[in-house]
């Protein structure tokens, strides 16, 4: 097992909140992207639950299984190892500590761009043979998993009828695009071994800022999603499979016709949860508002128009269960 912490977690945080477990929710929308009906569906997803899985995503097994491979020998490193390439500003590697609110979570993770040089460059603080490799396998897997989130957002753009088929894809794919990828490691928890119907919080609920997600995650259980009334359930584990996540920014262009939904991670006493996950954002200068094309004659814009930058350096001075988007809406006339 690798250790996090020199304290045992409950002593240490005794702040952190555990809960019961909850039963697999066997309703999560499939969507086959071979399948000419698949935009949508991929609509009706978005605006249900703000979530879906994916099959016949086209990224490679080869690519996901390297990918997962080098993540846990990076995450077996030892911690001052690990430490080199951290702490975290905003890239690298860092643990327990989520954001700049102090949230706190039983995980480690790894925060990386998209940019290949400077993920490069940052591995390089990494000793031995595994930089190199990681490095390989991050590559590969990042572009083509944002190859595949970007087929998913033109796809959606179809399903919505509009004529710019690229009107969300093309923010991924600008060269100046935010966007983000991140590796979390969710060790398991032996003082939690005794408490069998209990979970401990491995990352705190909250919504994606960005566009959207796409989690992938060693078929190992613990997501769990907020759904309409409220009420939390938990993601069956799927290792054939691709997770998406509507985000705020996409909430706000399709002026909340599709809801950013609000998840969280547990992690439990008995196995260790490894995910990554692309987080599609548009350039820091992108000015996000309602898409014109998808308003009604009668119908106003529900938020204020922002920068994408401007969004981001509001979220990262909240906690993460904040009502981010709750900043940037519109009063309603008395």
């Amino acid at each position: 097992m690798v250790v996090l912490y020199s304290k045992p977690a409950i002593e240490q945080f005794p702040f952190v909140r555990t809960c019961k477990s909850t039963k697999f929710f066997p309703g999560i929308p499939l969507i086959d992207l071979s399948n000419p009906d698949s935009k949508h569906q991929i609509v009706k997803a978005c605006e249900e639950f703000g979530f879906f899985k994916v099959i016949n995503h086209g990224v490679p097994m080869d690519f996901i299984t390297k990918l997962e491979t080098e993540a846990v020998k990076f995450f077996s490193l030892p911690l001052p190892e690990k430490e080199k390439a951290g702490p975290p500003n905003p890239f690298g590697y860092g643990n327990k500590q989520i954001g700049r609110k102090g949230d706190i979570g039983w995980v480690e993770y790894l925060m990386l761009t998209t940019n290949q040089e400077f993920n490069s460059e940052l591995l390089q603080s990494l000793l031995g043979g595994n930089k190199e490799k990681l490095r390989f396998a991050l590559d590969d897997y990042i572009l083509s998993v944002r190859k595949m989130g970007c087929e998913i957002l033109e796809l959606m753009a179809e399903g919505l009828k509009i004529q710019e088929r690229n009107v969300f894809s093309k923010l991924l794919m600008d060269e100046q695009s935010d966007s983000v990828f991140r590796l979390n490691h969710y060790p398991p928890c032996p003082e939690l071994q005794a408490l069998s119907d209990k979970n401990l919080i491995g990352f705190g609920e909250h919504t994606d800022p960005q566009i959207i997600s796409v989690l992938r995650s060693n078929n190992t259980s613990g997501l769990q999603i907020s759904v309409r009334d409220g009420s939390w359930i938990s993601v069956p584990p799927d290792q054939d499979s691709f997770f998406i996540n509507v985000g705020d920014s996409l909430q706000v262009m399709t002026n909340g016709r599709f809801q950013s939904v609000k998840h969280r991670v547990l992690a439990n006493g008995f196995k260790s949860r490894v995910s990554m996950i692309f987080f599609g954002g548009p350039p820091l200068s992108e000015k996000i508002a309602p898409l014109a094309c998808l308003m009604k004659d009668d119908q106003e814009s529900l938020y204020k128009e922002f920068t994408w930058f401007e969004y981001k350096n509001t979220v990262y001075n909240l906690s993460l269960s904040d009502n981010r988007l709750g900043h940037f809406k519109k009063i309603a006339a008395s």
